[in-house]
């Protein structure tokens, strides 16, 4: 299904600050239209409502196209926004000797870093009692903790994959500043914490960053 682009047709379902900066960044850079509506996940009234229609798991961001389709996860985004910019060059193409490293990181990040926030933020939601919340909490930081030592690892630098900018890198810029943060980067993963640091320095972000790490 073939989708247009132009600012009327793209919707992105944002909240300052989350996972909608990354795609907002990546349309950004790549040069694609689109327009934001604000919406809140966590309070009940018309805007969670709003949110649960497109996106029952409550996530931000979702996408919407005009034909009625909805997409979500960020990575779906990431790799449409190749598909309809690849001249960005923010995704390795096809053939090209970076793409297996990206497509390995890219979900590393959202299959295994992002979860970690779903059952940490709120392990009310999977054991009761207020003990075993607190060594959920406690067991997931500290496996957090290694799995972004061990992106750390991984990175080439000065970006993620070597020479050339990637969507991995805006993946890092929003995400140092999650738990467990900024000063853990810059002790624990400095070529992650550099990343970051380049990217808030880029002028095409500025107004990115200004509206969602005040």
């Amino acid at each position: 299904m073939a989708h247009d682009t132009d600012a009327s047709t793209l919707t992105l379902l944002y909240n300052p600050g989350c996972g909608s900066v990354i795609v907002e960044a990546m349309f950004t850079l790549a040069g694609i239209p689109y327009q934001l509506e604000l919406v809140d996940p966590w309070t009940e009234g018309p805007s969670k409502e709003r949110l649960r229609a497109v996106n029952p798991l409550l996530q931000v961001p979702t996408l919407l196209f005009a034909d009625g389709t909805v997409m979500t996860e960020s990575a779906a985004m990431v790799l449409h926004a190749a598909d309809v910019a690849p001249g960005a060059g923010l995704v390795p193409a096809a053939g090209d000797a970076t793409r297996p490293a990206f497509l390995r990181w890219l979900t590393y990040l959202v299959a295994s870093i992002y979860p970690t926030f779903t059952y940490a933020d709120v392990p009310s939601r999977y054991v009761s009692t207020e003990a075993a919340q607190a060594e959920l909490r406690a067991s997931i930081f500290a496996q957090r903790e290694a799995m972004w030592r061990q992106v750390e690892a991984a990175a080439v630098g000065p970006w993620f994959l070597g020479e050339r900018l990637s969507a991995i890198d805006l993946y890092v810029w929003a995400m140092v500043r999650w738990r467990p943060g900024r000063p853990w980067f810059i002790a624990s993963a400095p070529k992650l914490a550099a990343i970051a640091d380049a990217l808030d320095a880029d002028p095409r972000l500025a107004a990115l960053k200004a509206a969602n790490f005040p």
